[in-house]
């Protein structure tokens, strides 16, 4: 009685867990993700509060020399105070062994001595800082290089050289840039001392300026870089007196380009010599430097320009103009500025519950654009299924689990440096149910539309509340042996369906749905298992397409039929489109070839093909593009315009004709021109190459002249602009000086307005470019407005009536403007209403007054027409309606693009209301304006106009394609790259290209298809010790991009210990898995004397192991009896007919503790027809992207020779499109031999118990050890249990399992059921029965919840299991019958043993 008690406290004592664990995985659904601030009211709010947590200093780069010591600095804030560590390029440093380099206590790091040699250099690298808070989470700072400075070379040493007097000198000594600050001067073996005449510069050269005869001497410069100093040759400088023969004007020192970090110093070095001595001045973009006035900009010695704290806006070409009186010559350089990583917006804290879908936001900026990467608790976080890089720099997480609590990190990082930001997630617990009713489990949950992506679920109100106005649903699901669990929400109350989207096609899903009401969640209802279903079979890509013209405006297209065509051809589908445009064109073809006419001159368009069957449309070819024929231009050129330059010549610009029209290359252009006074001869110029302007000299004064251009190709000149006319001038006038004051100005005002007149200067030998006018109330500088030199009157409008107005008259040219002439006026009253008065000066030059302003044109637009043009067109008020022109006006277009932000403005003249902008960048946003002038009058900027340039083809391959071996996995590697530096646009896409011969044809290499944000990827399954090459191809939305050069790499050699991870890939695959086996030197019982690969084995480990299994099986069998015979003492007569099946006894326990405590049994399973399965899709620690299940059934598994297992089955796909993020290679030959496996056991609890029943037939000794099981199948199928893999298993493991096909009821690796009688049926459409990862669906489901990010675990060893042949029938029923006859144990001990190995189950469950 009292045995019998204590079974009933224990029964009773595991309900209460198996309902309070039934609570827990009833998670209700809704409350959506907190951002920073307080949590959501529950109970646990009041604890679960973030946790300040940063760095108080981040280390930064670091220059240093051998043998000095180096403090990197680092210091984080916390309660508690954090662990700091170290990591030197990216491996963390044991500091506690280390007698050079040791931890300060504020966490900086002290190097004591800086090693560093030709071939050992242990310091020199990249510093990261990593704080830790137990039970709290890690961050990371930004990484910093440390520097150490070489040994001293030189790359150039000064040479003897002599100066004049006044003159300037350099001596050469150029090291490696990191000893640069290392090096100082001699003279005559005495330190020579630096001031304002004598500098160095950051190349190390000297400069000396207005040499004396005191710079005469011996010169050498000295590095002294840690060690010994190292001494240049010496070098003797003479200092000459005024030469007899005037020498050239020569640049001793030009700029050169430069590229500097905002915040840094710049140096152009500029050093010319000449007689007599020059002079140096400075201009950027076209626009003199004023040097003098700047505080950052100093002229040092010799004429070099230092530009100090260097912005942005300091980027641009730099000219050096040295300038002696005599002669003139300049230099130019690029400056380049580059800015580090910025934040414009940090992540911040959230707050969530588990199953929900959260954003980490990060926005940076930078030059050059940043790349962001994203870090958890200091681990690399891999995108995947579930952790997603999102609008470019953002993270999502989807369907969160407690494990991803912790802090996370976006860390940007350029050529110029890196920074890091960070937030915290933590997962709440849902709040308890308020006191209420609860809603039970809804009813009918069905799968009423199944499609290839979606899957739409509908359902009945809970039997508890069958009306149900009231309820919201949540639809739990996951993928089958995935232990992240999402959920989909109702979008209202009483709504009972969902359309779950975006899922994989032929994939096992499992789904729940649970109501709930104002009191809280209710009952799940039971899991629903629904597959997807499998695409349809559509064609390959057509191969071997080509395309090429046979005509200015036709091209000839060919193709073969594809190679998986899937079922026979129906027709093709030719698609073609003008390169640079969006639209995209197609025509049906039946044949292997066909012609499209029509096409535009001298123009690319690409081509693709796409097959139909009767499934549908195929997978589409690559782009192939091709140019028309060439032809005359069939358009003039555009915006002709003339500048008089003086008397006798005038210079002529103009544009090409637009693209569309030029019709080939244009190879020049020809120039007519002829007197406008009579018809005159006409005088022919040819002008080359792709040149814009023409100088037309020794014209006559004062000489009306007509001008027309026409433009080349190679096959004929085009049609010929209109004539357009300028006059030359009377005369050439003195442009040295600024004008001279007017003679005269007078003031007329009106009620609103102020007519003012002028005479010009007396001197009428300067120039005149116009006049300025400056007016205002009080003071004349308010208002400024620029007219024509010819102009002698001007109506200044919109002013205040009866107010007093200062004006002020100046004539300017392009040295400046000359003394001002003064007036005042005061403006009528309202009431004032008499008429103005107009009046002319009897004076030369005075036309016809023109009283209204220049307007500045309306409407202006801007159209795009290509990738690089635009057209501009406008309207303008002050022409007549027909908008036609017929005075001298002219328009100046102006257009910049914001990006960068500090782009100067480029300008073009047209005589016409529109102008065609080319020579633009693809995929950027412009503005454009315009301004008319008339004479010298112009009006002012229009409103602006904004159009972006279509996108283009990529114009650079994708750079810093770098190929390594992925470690612990010799034939998996994994290939990273750049985006292209010339993208045109949003990259799509990336094709990686591999073979193992660099010259075969592009067609049969492997391809391998990565999406557009993807920089990483992993190919599996190469052969070993075998030299691959790879080229990566990039792809936007207009087609594909160059290939990048070849990249070599040779698989790694196999060791010992690497031959079973190695090997895994010769095994068969089924369904996308790979099935793992024992290595190449275990010899497997049952077979041959070859191992699986082919590889011989030592008779001695096949008697040693023959040794070990009888052994094992003769203990075996002597524990099983005597635990026989004492439960057959134990036994009562009435519970002989409950015992029905059997399982085994080493099946019914679980093994706690770690792997150090016990070590999981082996266990081997055979069988003729097995499949595997992956359970957990996370193959291995760098997930970039994860395998694509492919369905599969056991026909699929063909025999093949052991010697085909280093052939690579090759194959490629041509994708147009997205392509899906879950894509893998896996290149393996496939064994159909009878497989073996090994499995991964983790030696944690699993989360339900495994039962089999081994066959007789292949281990009769240790195999048919059994006691009675209490679970039947009552449907005779196969039984399947679940097997959850553990938090603590290897993550780069894909756990197989087993798929069975039984061919007899009773052929199972479940407890089967006794078989009714009659002959047993099957439905052969039924799928097979995994195993290992499929349950019941009238059992909870429970599995371990894993974070798919980085290694979250340590590996296991692996625990071998053969798949037995399942037993026949009568043996079957014997061995049942044999079992209920031998043993009939106690029923209330049996019962107690049974709950005994149900808690354990339970323990691991909790403890899980």
């Amino acid at each position: 009685m009292a045995a019998e008690r204590g079974a009933r406290r224990l029964l009773s004592t595991s309900s209460f867990w198996l309902c309070c664990l039934l609570l827990l995985g009833h998670r209700a659904s809704g409350a959506a993700a907190t951002r920073s601030g307080s949590p959501p009211q529950s109970p646990e709010s009041s604890i679960r509060t973030f946790t300040p947590f940063y760095f108080l200093v981040e280390p930064v780069d670091r220059l240093s020399v051998r043998g000095s010591s180096v403090i990197l600095n680092c210091s984080a804030y916390s309660e508690p105070s954090p662990k700091i560590e170290w990591k030197k390029d990216g491996t963390f440093l044991n500091l506690e062994s280390d007698d050079r380099r040791q931890l300060l206590p504020d966490g900086s790091l002290f190097i004591s001595s800086v090693v560093h040699s030709k071939h050992n250099k242990p310091d020199e690298g990249y510093y990261q800082c990593v704080a830790t808070v137990e039970s709290l989470g890690t961050i990371v700072s930004r990484t910093a290089k440390l520097t150490v400075a070489g040994l001293p070379r030189f790359a150039s040493q000064p040479e003897p050289s002599s100066v004049y007097v006044g003159n300037s000198a350099i001596l050469n000594c150029e090291v490696n840039a990191d000893l640069v600050p290392f090096v100082r001067w001699e003279q005559n073996r005495q330190p020579l001392l630096l001031d304002d005449r004598v500098i160095k510069l950051p190349s190390g050269t000297l400069v000396i300026s207005n040499a004396t005869e005191g710079d005469e001497g011996l010169y050498r410069c000295i590095v002294e870089g840690g060690g010994p100093p190292k001494y240049s040759d010496e070098a003797e400088l003479k200092v000459l007196p005024d030469p007899e023969v005037t020498p050239n004007l020569v640049f001793l020192k030009q700029p050169s380009s430069l590229v500097r970090v905002v915040g840094q110093s710049a140096v152009l070095p500029c050093v010319a010599s000449g007689l007599p001595t020059p002079t140096i001045r400075w201009m950027k973009n076209e626009e003199a430097l004023d040097v003098e006035s700047s505080e950052r900009l100093v002229l040092l010695a010799g004429g070099s320009l230092e530009i100090s704290d260097v912005t942005e806006d300091d980027a641009g070409t730099y000219f050096c103009i040295a300038d002696n009186g005599n002669e003139t010559v300049e230099a130019q350089a690029e400056l380049t500025v580059q800015v580090q990583p910025e934040f414009l917006k940090q992540p911040t804290n959230i707050y969530a519950h588990e199953s929900m879908d959260i954003i980490f936001e990060c926005e940076v900026t930078g030059k050059p654009t940043p790349t962001v990467k994203w870090v958890k608790n200091g681990d690399m976080v891999i995108p995947s299924d579930y952790f997603k890089i999102v609008k470019e720099h953002n993270l999502q997480v989807l369907g969160l689990v407690k494990s991803d609590e912790g802090f996370y990190q976006c860390i940007a990082e350029n050529d110029v440096g890196n920074a890091q930001a960070g937030a915290q997630l933590i997962i709440l617990e849902h709040a308890p149910a308020t006191t209420g009713p609860l809603p039970s489990a809804p009813r009918d949950v069905v799968a009423s539309l199944v499609s290839t992506r979606f899957i739409k679920l509908t359902w009945r109100t809970p039997a508890s509340d069958p009306h149900g106005d009231n309820l919201t649903y949540s639809v739990f699901y996951t993928k089958e042996g995935i232990a992240r669990e999402r959920v989909e929400n109702t979008s209202r109350p009483g709504e009972m369906q969902v359309t779950i989207q975006n899922l994989m096609p032929a994939t096992v899903y499992i789904f729940r749905v649970m109501a709930q009401n104002k009191h809280g969640s209710g009952e799940s209802s039971a899991p629903l298992r629904v597959e997807t279903q499998p695409e349809v079979q559509l064609p390959g890509p057509a191969p071997n397409i080509r395309a090429y013209a046979t005509s200015p405006t036709s091209i000839t297209v060919t193709w073969e039929t594809p190679l998986s065509g899937n079922g026979e051809i129906q027709n093709y589908k030719l698609y073609y489109m003008e390169k640079g445009t969006d639209k995209e064109q197609d025509v049906d073809v039946s044949s292997h070839s066909h012609t499209i006419s029509g096409l535009k001159k001298y123009t690319e368009y690409s081509f693709r093909v796409v097959a139909y069957n009767k499934h549908g449309p195929g997978v589409s070819t690559q782009d192939v593009a091709v140019r028309t024929f060439s032809d005359v231009p069939s358009a003039a050129p555009q915006n002709l315009s003339l500048e008089v330059r003086n008397s006798k010549s005038i210079v002529i610009h103009w544009q090409p004709p637009p693209p569309a029209t030029q019709n080939g290359q244009i190879t020049g252009y020809k120039l007519r021109y002829r007197k406008a006074s009579r018809k005159s001869d006409v005088t022919e110029t040819l002008v080359t190459g792709t040149q814009l302007s023409q100088l037309i000299e020794g014209l006559d004064r004062g000489t009306e002249y007509n001008f027309r251009v026409a433009a080349l190709t190679i096959n004929g000149t085009g049609p010929a602009t209109d004539w357009l006319s300028a006059e030359t001038f009377e005369s050439d006038l003195d442009e040295t000086r600024v004008p001279e004051v007017p003679s005269s100005l007078h003031v007329r005002p009106l009620v609103t307005s102020i007519v003012v007149s002028w005479t010009p200067p007396e001197n009428q030998n300067i120039v005149v470019r116009g006049y300025a006018i400056g007016y205002g109330i009080g003071s004349p500088h308010a208002q400024t407005i620029k007219v024509d030199y010819k102009q002698r009157y001007y109506t200044i409008e919109n002013l205040d009536p009866s107010s007093h107005y200062v004006i002020t008259l100046k004539a300017f040219n392009n040295v400046g403007e000359g003394i001002p002439l003064y007036e005042s006026a005061v403006t009528r009253p309202h009431t004032d209403t008499s008429e103005v008065d107009l009046f002319v000066i009897n004076a030369p030059y005075t036309p016809v007054p023109d009283p209204t302003p220049m307007m500045p044109p309306v409407g202006v637009q801007a159209s795009i027409l290509s990738h690089d043009t635009i057209r501009i067109t406008w309207a303008d008020n002050s022409l007549p309606k027909h908008q036609k022109i017929t005075d001298s006006r002219y328009y100046t277009v102006r257009w910049k693009t914001n990006i960068p932000a500090n782009t100067k403005y480029k300008n073009a003249n047209a005589t016409t209301l529109s102008y065609l902008v080319t020579g633009l960048k693809p995929n950027t946003l412009y503005e454009f304006s315009v301004m008319v002038t008339k004479g010298r009058r112009s009006s002012t900027w229009s409103m602006t106009a904004h159009g972006t340039t279509f996108e283009l083809v990529p114009t650079s391959p994708p750079k810093d394609v770098t190929v390594v071996s992925k470690e612990g996995k010799p034939r998996t590697i994994i290939v990273n790259w750049q985006p292209p530096s010339e993208a045109n646009g949003k990259i799509t896409g990336y094709i990686i290209y591999y073979s193992t011969d660099v010259n075969a044809e592009i067609h049969d290499w492997v391809i391998e298809p990565v999406v557009g944000n993807r920089l990483t990827h992993q190919i599996q399954e190469l052969t070993l010790d075998t030299p691959y090459y790879f080229k990566i191809q990039a792809r936007n939305s207009k087609g594909m991009g160059p290939m990048s050069e070849a990249v070599q790499f040779r698989t790694p050699k196999a060791d010992s210990s690497d031959k079973m991870a190695n090997d895994q890939a010769s095994g068969s695959a089924g369904k996308g898995g790979r099935l793992p086996d024992v290595g190449s030197e275990y010899k497997p019982p049952m077979s041959g004397s070859n191992s699986p690969h082919g590889s011989p084995t030592s008779p001695l480990d096949s008697n040693m192991l023959l040794v070990i299994i009888v052994s094992v099986g003769v203990i075996t069998i002597v524990v099983v009896v005597i635990i026989a015979v004492f439960c057959t003492r134990r036994t009562t007569s009435h519970q002989k007919k409950k015992r029905a099946a059997c399982k085994s006894v080493n099946g019914s326990h679980k093994y706690k503790g770690n792997s150090k405590d016990v070590k999981p049994p082996d266990l081997w399973i055979h069988h003729e027809r097995l499949e595997l399965k992956p359970i957990d899709k996370s193959p291995d620690p760098n997930p970039i992207m994860t395998d694509t299940p492919i369905p599969r059934n056991s026909q699929d598994i063909t025999p093949v020779d052991n010697s085909m297992d280093s052939n690579i089955h090759q194959r490629r796909n041509s994708y147009r499109g997205h392509e899906s993020e879950d894509s893998m290679s896996t290149l393996a030959g496939r064994r159909g031999m009878r497989p073996k496996m090994m499995m991964p056991f983790d030696t944690q609890p699993p989360q339900q118990s495994v039962r089999n029943t081994p066959s007789t037939d292949t281990m009769p000794a240790s195999s048919s050890q059994t006691c009675c099981t209490d679970h039947q199948d009552p449907e005779g199928a196969t039984s399947s249990s679940y097997l959850a893999s553990s938090q603590e298993e290897d993550s780069g493991q894909s756990l197989p399992t087993a798929h069975v096909r039984p061919s007899h009821p009773l052929k199972s690796f479940a407890v089967p059921a006794i078989p009714p009688p009659g002959p047993p049926t099957y439905d052969p459409a039924l799928p097979s029965t995994p195993l290992l990862s499929q349950q019941a669906l009238n059992h909870h489901i429970h599995s371990v919840k894993t974070a798919s990010i980085g290694t979250l675990g340590r590996s296991r060893p692996p625990m071998p299991v053969v798949v037995p042949s399942a037993p026949e029938v009568q043996e079957t029923t014997r061995m049942l019958e044999d079992c209920e006859s031998s043993y009939e144990p106690d029923e209330l001990t049996k019962e107690m043993a049974h709950l005994e190995g149900l808690m354990k189950d339970l323990n691991a469950i909790t403890t899980a």
